[in-house]
This record gives structure tokens, C-alpha cells and sequence, in this order.
């Protein structure tokens, strides 16, 4: 059929936008090659409805599930962010680090259960999670990779025998460009600016430049080069509302930090106390922290290809990304002893605060917190490979892959990767948390003659600075080969083994000095240091931002000038104002894999209708090294009211385990059109997620802080077996128009050797508490049992000076600062110590997906509409007290996308919204929880002239805020207000 030269063009117009929406939204399955290999071609397709066309017909003729994004177009990928293309994808969904996607889910498993590729090569991951611990995860961070770069993303939910194992949710696969694909000469410049309107000062708009070209040679384009690069700056604010919570008691629990039980004073206090058998938190700390954020991204790749024979091809790749953040933060705070005490709570089972007061003597020198931050940390990326194809006689096929590669994270400035630098204005008189609404709403009163507000008022407290180290380094090497045949039942027969090692390092160090009761005097604190900032224009949209109770301001500080201060008056970082600390605490993996695999491929007929089959086998061995070199604690100190850490000499103690486990895992997929138009699919495989680092890393390591109830530890295992998942899918399509579906699939997954966290109480290393021995007894029975803690301190500085470290002391309050050091008479210190082990029970997961696709005849509008349904046994209950052990998946809730797109006359536009429900974020001893969330995006590009295109994208449009919680909603853990971000830009194709 001859098409018009004007439809023609227009088709070509319509080649920038909206395509990207309608890939991103709905699977697209990827383009299987005849080896079915996971580097597959990706199909790249011009317009929204020629690429949902070809879609259609990918996913129709695919054996499997697999779905799939490709670029629009050179240069091109449909979001600036991977995760945020990813997230369209039935059954995938994404979490966000400030303000952008980070990690993704699927069908229900977190990031640790979904492994990431790329060309088909497993690659390391580098993350330094919270910044004040040695990192642990495996969980690929795509904020790392800007998206123009990328030619597809393949998403493989069913297992395969010829696929690297680890991903139990899904097989992740990103593909980058190859020149060879696209012979002659091409490429793709383009820029744009970025407006974020998160931002709490200012209205800056940062720059992104990309650009790829590619360029063959050769009178049969038998050689090519090809080189992507991509820079970018972002500014944003992210403002969070932030309560760290104590373990989940029970109500008949009676310890400190619990509730008052009847017969105690405090009890009238209390507002429909929990019940015996009911389950209850209570605050240790609350804040409202505003984090200024700078952010620069370089990605590049240079790719060389030959194929001096039709037979043969060789390729040689370098790929390089580096993420740099940093964070400038200022909070206000309080902290809680847990003496004089009002509540008020919901009914149980589960009970949550509804407000939570408590009140401080003028004696006592309670302190509101003003504290600052300041990190820097760099995630860099290299990824060197190699690779040899050759087609032989006879339908032979051979390939030869290898590549070294690295992901490394680190602090970028003398600081460290988790900072904080205490201020305070001491005499609060009575402070108070709200959970009446979505945003927890802090207050405070000071005593009389104390003003908050007043610079001269300051002085400084405390301050730590952390050093966190991760690298990850991974060589593999591929040799796949198999036979294709002719007039055959039997298609083709794919065979291979891979050897892949694995080298973690996770390293981890601190300098903090615990002088919580004040390290300077009002007057060493110039004025000018300090500027006051106002507070609930930075929460707009969260219900409890316009309480007048609420903290309307405080004051925040230049950090630099800060730790020059204090490190010039105390020498907090030795004097010489660097402060990154070297590290105590150096951990080491080593895995060694081997893994052959055999899979068969057949076409048959069935009832006289065409049937596929295929079936697999996967053996895997893994053996794991682990040595760990911790700190040794020598004492402890007692260094506030409620403020107690561990001493550390120079003595490191060094331990190596081992261990090892195989898996056989068989995959099998068949599909069959039972009817025209109709195709029904069903699959069977195992797959295996290896544990997180923490969890195998070996030696015992306890935290500096603990309370006078006793500390935490950690103490890792390395003989654990990797969780294994048994899965089913089951699936049906009809394509009942030419570029429109309706596709329902079912999912089940049960999985096995499910990690689980053991705690056990235990000392460790000798350590002594000093406000648990015979100088505590006797400050009780001379001051009697409702004496403050200060004034048991009091009593024990003046009576017991050969056990003490005195700092200060005020002859008008009698009141004492400093150290009460830790005596081998004094009781043994409880530490809690958190070991993982693999729970004899199974978790049993299964799901629902359903997709939509239809186009409104040749009207230029379409729609794509998925939902996904995620269900499991494995699921935390809240009714239970942090004492008992408990095993869930992380990540279950159900997702949405809802996506209407025009794409006709060379413009594209597409508005799409994505829906989260809520999940468990966290398990162990104290769950959290992410609650439901939504964001609507919205795109629109304009090819004015053949190769130049405006485009326009807006995110989360509306500002839909994120909150999370732990056992009750009343238990609210952060409380984030959401922003828009708008991006206006041109492209240049040629």
C-alpha cells in the first residue's frame, strides 16, 4: 500500500513525545533474539501509536513475561529518570530520595529482590543507606544513571535458566546503544533547564546538557564508534518532620521509657492508657529538619564496534556515571527523659499517641535542640567490557563476554557522609508532640526570663561526624553459545557457563563527642553565626502547618564556620578542622559463583493452532568469604541525663567466616492461541535472592550509644542460604483491535529460607553501666526514689571524684557537667544483640495484573490503564511487642497507572498518574511503614521543524506529600510536604 508523502511525514513528526508515556506505561515486551539472550535488541519505534502498535505485536509473539521500554529515539528516553519510566510498567513501583526515584519494587519485592543488568551484565552497587552505619545493600540506585544514554530497559518477571540469578521480583536489564545498530552517521544534542519549586530560598532554574553520536565506517559500516554524554545539576529542598520511636511495649511492660502503672503518681497523668495486652510506642526525639540539596550527575559511555566478517563481531564498551549530593541541613529538635509525663492515646490493640507532653524543673537545664549538617558523599561508576560474537556452520552460535566493574560511594568533603553539629538554648519549661493531624505538630514553653529567640541565649552541645565506605567490584565472565535448527521441533538449544566474583567492602568510622550538656558558654557563640528561620511556610500542604502551637521559627547556622569555631575552642576534630574520621569498622565479602545452564526452545502445533515451549536448568554454587575487622570498646561513660556511650582504645579485633550454598533452578514457559486473537501464557521457575551484606557480614559490633536500659548490637552471618521463590504465572491476551489489548495475568510466588532477625539479650566485651551499680543505690537511698536523674548525677560527682570527669560544675544550681565513668562493680551493661538467621517458615505471595491498552480510532488519543494486585502471608503484626521476633516481606501493596496520551500532527502530549498503596518499608524489632501515595506528570514536545523539538514535563504536578508511620498511623516517623518540578528543553536529531 503507497502512503502519501504528507501521512509520511507526519508519522516521522510524531516520533519525540508522548511515545515515551505509552512504552513507559504499559509493558512493552522486549525483542527476544534467536539465541534469547537478555541483551536482546530493543525495537526502537517511531510515534505513540506505530510504538504501541509494534508493542502489541512484540508482546503477542514473546515466549515469557517480559515487559519492556525502548527510547523514543536517539538520545531519547521517555523520563530524565529511569526509576520514573520503570514505575508505568504493570506491577512496578518505585520509592524516591530526594525528590526523584531511586529504587524500584516488584509485584510486591523491594529493591534488595530485584537484580539489575546491564547489556546483560550483572553490576555492582554502591549505596550508603542512612550515612551512620556500614553500608549493606545490594538495591541498584537509578538516580546514579541519567536516562538519555539508554536505548531500553528490559524487565524479565519469569525466570530463565540463562538468566543471572538474584532477582527473585525481577531481572532488570539496561541496554545502551551499540553503532552498528544504526549504520551511517547520527546523533542527538540536547538541553534544558530545570525549575524545582521545592526550593526554600530562591528560584534557581539548573541546566541539563546531553548529547550521543554515532558515527560507522567502512564500505559495509563494519566498524563504528558511538559516545554518550550526560551532565546535569539539580537544586531542591527537601523539608521532613522527623519522631524516633522507642520499642513497641506492652502495656503491662514496666521499665524505663515505658508508662506509669497504676500506683505511680505519673499515672493520672495518662489518658486512656493502653490496656496489658496492648501494643504502644512512645518518642524518644522529635524534629522539623529542612534539607537544601545540589546535586550533580555525569554519565558518558564510548562504545567500539568491528565486524570484519558477516560472521563475526566484536565489541569493546567503558561506561562511567558518578552522582554527587550534597545536603545542607538545619533542624530544630527535643528530646525526651520520660520523668514528668502527659499523655493521651487511641484504644488498642495497637495504641498510638495523641499527644505526648512532658514538663522539666528550672533545675534541670532541659534543652530545645538547633542542630546543622553538612555531607558531600560521590557514587561513581566504571564499567569496562569486552565482547565476541560468532555465527558458525550449521546454525552454531558462540559468545565470549567479560567485564570488570566497580560502584564506589564516599564522602566528598572533610566531614563525612552523616554529620551533625549541636546547638541549644537551655530551660525548657514544657514541651509537647501533637499527632491530631498529618504533620506532627511540636511545641514548647520556656521558663520564665529564657528566650529561644535570642542569638545570646545559644551555646553549643554535642556533635558527630560519621564516615561511611562502600565499594563494590564485580568480574564476570560469560561464554554462551547454542544451535539453532531447521524443520525441527526443537528451535533451538541455548547452553553457557558463568563465572562471576563478587568483592564488597563496606568500612565505617565516627568522631563524636557527647558533650550534650553544653561544650561552650553563651558568649564564645557570636551572634552573627546564627539566622533565623521561619518554619511552617516550609510544611504547606500537610494538615497541622497552620496550628499556631506549632514551632513558628528557629535558628540555623553556616555550618564551616561552626566546626571551625568549635574544633578552634575544643578541638572537636584534633584542630586542624578536618573531621573525617578514619575508619574502625571494615567489612569484607567475597562471593565466588559459578553457574552452567542448558535451555530448550520448540514450536509445535496444538489443536491445529501454533504452541510454544521452552524449558531450562540453571545450576548455581556460591561460596562466601566474610572478614570483619571492629572497633573494641574499653568503658562507658554517663555524659548526660539520659545520654550514655562506649569509650574506644586502640584495640581492633579481626574475625573470618565462611560459607557456602548451590541451587538447582529449572525455568519452563509455555504459551498457545487457543483462539484467533486470544493468546493464553503459562511459567514455572525458581529463582534466588542472596542476602543483603549486614546480614553476612561477620564480627559483633555494639552501638556507641546506649541508655540506662541497655544498648543494641549487631553481629552478622555469613552461612545464611539465599531466600528461594517457586513461582507460577498464568496469563491471557486479547488483542481485539489493531493497536488495543486487554491482558489479565495471575501471579504466585512461595518463598523459603525467608531472613529473619533474632535478638538475644547479652553483654559484650566486659562493658559496665554507671547508673546501675552501688554509687546509683546510694544517690537513690540518700535522695530518695523520686529523685531526678540530675540530681542522682549531682550526688555522685560530689561523692565519688575519683569516678568522674568533671567539666563544670555552677555553684548557684550546685549543677555538674561531665563524664561518670563506667566501674567494674557497676552491673553489666544489656546489649540487644540483632543476629539474622534463615526462619523455617515460608512466605506465600501471589497477585493479580491488569492492563489496558486502547487507542480512540484514528482520533490521535489513546489510554493505558494497569492495576496490580499483590497479596502474601508474610506480613508484620503490630499487635506484638518488639521482644517478639517477627519475619515479613517488605514492599507488598497494590499499584495503579491511569495514562491518557495524543499523538497526531507532530505533537505529543501525555498526562499520567501513578498510584502506590501503602507498604511495610522496614522490619524487624520496631516496623515502618510508607503510606499510600499518588503523583500525576504530565509531557508535551512539539517537532517544529524536521529534527528540532521543544519539549515541556512537568512532575508531580499536584505536590502530593509522602508520610510514613510505624505500628500505629498516630506513630508518624517522617512527614514530607511534596513539590512540583518543570523542565522546558530543545533536541536536536541528526
Amino acid at each position: 500500500m503507497r502512503v502519501s508523502a504528507t501521512r509520511a511525514a507526519a508519522v516521522r513528526a510524531s516520533s519525540l513525545g508522548a511515545i515515551a508515556l505509552a512504552l513507559a506505561a504499559q509493558p512493552v515486551l522486549a525483542q527476544e533474539a534467536a539465541e534469547d539472550e537478555p541483551a536482546s535488541e530493543a525495537i526502537v519505534v517511531t510515534g505513540i501509536r506505530a510504538s504501541l502498535t509494534q508493542a502489541l505485536n512484540i508482546k503477542r509473539s514473546a515466549q515469557g513475561v517480559v515487559d519492556a521500554i525502548s527510547a523514543e529515539d536517539i538520545g531519547k528516553f521517555p523520563d530524565t529518570n529511569l526509576a520514573e519510566s520503570l514505575q508505568r510498567i504493570t506491577g512496578v513501583s518505585i520509592d524516591r530520595s530526594n525528590g526523584e526515584g531511586s529504587t524500584v519494587t516488584v509485584r510486591g519485592f523491594g529493591p534488595e529482590f530485584n537484580l539489575v543488568l546491564l547489556n546483560g551484565r550483572q553490576m555492582p552497587t554502591s549505596t550508603l543507606g542512612d550515612g551512620a552505619s556500614a553500608p549493606s545493600s545490594r538495591s541498584f540506585d537509578f538516580a546514579n544513571l541519567a536516562s538519555e544514554g539508554i536505548s531500553g530497559v528490559e524487565v524479565y518477571k519469569s525466570g530463565r535458566a540463562i538468566l543471572p540469578t538474584g532477582g527473585i521480583g525481577s531481572t532488570i536489564n539496561i541496554k545502551t546503544p551499540r553503532p552498528l545498530d544504526k549504520p551511517g552517521f547520527s546523533g542527538s544534542l540536547a538541553a534544558r533547564g530545570v525549575y524545582d519549586t521545592s526550593l526554600n530560598s530562591g528560584t534557581a532554574i539548573t541546566p541539563e546538557v546531553s548529547g550521543i553520536i554515532s558515527k560507522t565506517f567502512g564500505a559495509e559500516d563494519q566498524f563504528g564508534i558511538l559516545v554518550t554524554g550526560t551532565w546535569q545539576k539539580r537544586k531542591a529542598s527537601v523539608n521532613q518532620a522527623n519522631v524516633g520511636w522507642r520499642d513497641g511495649y506492652l502495656g503491662s511492660e514496666n521499665n524505663w521509657g515505658s508508662l506509669p502503672q497504676q500506683g505511680d503518681p505519673r499515672f493520672a497523668n495518662i489518658t486512656n492508657r493502653p490496656g496489658p495486652n496492648d501494643v504502644y510506642q512512645v518518642q524518644q526525639n522529635a524534629s522539623y529538619d529542612l534539607n537544601d540539596i545540589n546535586r550533580e550527575r555525569l554519565n558518558g559511555q564510548v562504545v567500539l564496534q568491528a565486524r570484519p566478517t558477516e560472521n563475526l563481531t566484536a565489541t569493546f564498551d567503558y561506561t562511567y556515571s558518578s552522582n554527587t549530593v550534597q545536603v545542607r541541613n538545619s533542624n530544630v529538635g527535643i528530646w525526651f527523659n520520660f520523668n514528668d509525663v502527659s499523655s493521651a492515646w487511641t484504644n488498642g490493640p495497637v495504641a498510638g499517641p495523641i499527644f505526648y507532653s512532658e514538663r522539666f524543673g528550672a533545675a534541670e537545664g532541659k534543652d530545645l535542640s538547633y542542630s546543622g549538617a553538612l555531607t558531600e558523599n560521590r557514587s561513581e561508576n566504571n564499567s569496562i567490557g569486552g565482547n565476541l560474537k560468532w555465527k558458525g556452520p550449521g546454525g552454531l552460535r558462540l559468545e565470549l563476554d567479560g567485564h570488570h566493574s566497580t560502584a564506589e560511594s564516599g564522602a566528598n568533603n572533610p566531614y563525612g557522609t552523616s554529620t551533625s553539629v549541636g546547638t541549644a538554648v537551655f530551660g525548657i519549661a514544657q514541651q509537647t508532640v501533637n499527632y491530631e493531624n498529618k504533620l506532627p505538630v511540636i511545641s514548647y514553653t520556656m521558663h520564665p526570663g529564657i528566650d529561644a529567640l535570642n542569638a545570646a541565649n545559644i551555646q553549643a552541645t554535642g556533635n558527630s561526624f560519621r564516615n561511611a565506605y562502600f565499594k563494590d567490584t564485580i568480574n564476570e565472565v560469560q561464554l554462551r553459545g547454542g544451535w539453532d535448527f531447521d524443520n525441527s521441533i526443537l528451535d533451538s538449544l541455548d547452553f553457557g557457563v558463568v563465572y562471576t566474583e563478587n568483592k564488597v567492602r563496606s568500612a565505617y568510622g565516627f568522631i563524636q563527642n557527647d558533650t550534650w550538656g553544653g561544650s561552650t558558654t553563651k558568649e564564645q557563640m557570636p551572634d552573627d553565626l546564627f539566622t533565623l528561620e521561619t518554619l511552617p511556610d516550609k510544611f504547606k500542604g500537610l494538615s497541622g502547618a497552620s496550628n499556631p502551637a506549632m514551632i513558628q521559627s528557629f535558628y540555623k547556622f553556616n555550618f564551616e564556620k561552626m566546626v571551625e569555631l568549635l574544633d578552634g575552642l575544643n578541638r572537636i576534630c584534633g584542630g586542624d578542622n578536618n573531621c573525617l574520621s578514619p575508619f574502625n569498622v571494615d567489612r569484607r565479602i567475597r562471593e565466588r559463583t559459578v553457574a552452567p545452564y542448558l535451555q530448550a526452545n520448540s514450536t509445535f502445533d496444538l489443536f491445529s493452532n501454533p504452541a510454544h515451549f521452552r524449558a531450562g536448568l540453571r545450576y548455581e554454587k556460591t561460596r562466601v568469604t566474610s572478614s570483619a575487622l571492629v572497633p573494641i570498646p574499653i568503658g562507658t561513660q554517663w555524659v548526660s541525663a539520659n545520654e550514655f556511650n562506649l569509650v574506644y582504645g586502640n584495640t581492633s579485633d579481626f574475625t573470618t567466616f565462611r560459607g557456602e550454598y548451590e541451587n538447582w533452578l529449572p525455568a519452563f514457559d509455555f504459551d498457545f492461541e487457543p483462539v484467533r486473537n486470544v493468546k493464553v501464557r503459562a511459567s514455572y521457575s525458581h529463582t534466588i535472592t542472596r542476602p543483603d551484606y549486614a546480614s553476612m557480614q561477620g564480627g559483633r559490633t555494639v552501638d556507641q550509644l546506649f541508655r540506662i536500659g541497655g544498648g543494641f548490637g549487631s553481629q552478622g552471618n555469613p552461612g545464611l542460604n539465599p531466600y528461594k521463590s517457586k513461582n507460577i504465572d498464568i496469563s491471557a491476551e486479547w488483542y481485539y483491535d489493531k493497536a488495543s489489548y486487554l491482558s489479565v495475568g495471575f501471579f504466585d510466588k512461595r518463598v523459603r529460607n525467608f531472613i529473619a532477625a533474632d535478638r538475644i539479650d547479652s553483654d559484650a566485651f566486659g562493658l559496665t553501666n554507671p547508673a546501675d551499680g552501688p554509687r546509683y543505690r546510694a544517690a537513690v537511698a540518700a535522695l530518695g526514689a523520686n529523685a531526678s536523674t540530675t540530681a542522682i548525677r549531682n550526688y555522685i560527682f560530689a561523692n565519688y571524684p575519683g569516678s568522674v570527669i568533671v567539666d563544670s560544675f555552677d555553684p548557684v544550681t550546685g549543677n555538674y557537667t561531665g563524664k561518670i565513668l563506667g566501674l567494674p562493680e557497676d552491673n553489666k551493661v544489656n546489649f540487644q544483640i540483632t543476629t539474622p538467621i534463615n526462619s523455617a517458615q515460608a512466605a506465600h505471595l501471589y497477585g493479580f495484573e491488569f492492563a489496558v491498552q486502547h487507542s480512540f480510532w484514528d482520533s490521535g488519543f489513546g489510554t493505558i490503564l494497569n492495576y496490580t494486585v499483590v497479596r502474601g502471608d508474610a506480613r508484620y503484626d503490630n499487635t506484638q511487642p518488639s521482644s517478639v521476633p517477627q519475619f515479613a516481606l517488605t514492599g507488598l501493596s497494590d499499584s495503579a497507572n491511569a495514562v491518557l496520551f495524543y499523538d497526531k500532527n507532530g505533537i505529543q502530549a501525555r498526562v499520567a498518574y501513578n498510584w502506590r498503596d501503602k507498604f511495610l518499608g522496614g522490619t524487624g524489632p520496631n516496623p515502618f511503614y510508607i503510606e499510600a501515595y499518588g503523583q500525576v506528570d504530565a509531557s508535551a514536545s512539539w517537532e517544529f521543524r524536521k529534527g528540532y523539538t521543544l519539549f515541556f514535563e512537568g512532575i508531580n504536578i499536584t505536590g502530593a506529600s509522602r508520610r510514613g508511620h510505624l505500628r500505629s498511623t498516630n506513630n508518624v516517623f517522617f512527614a514530607s510536604p511534596g513539590y512540583a518540578r518543570y523542565q522546558l528543553g530543545a533536541r536536536i536529531n541528526f
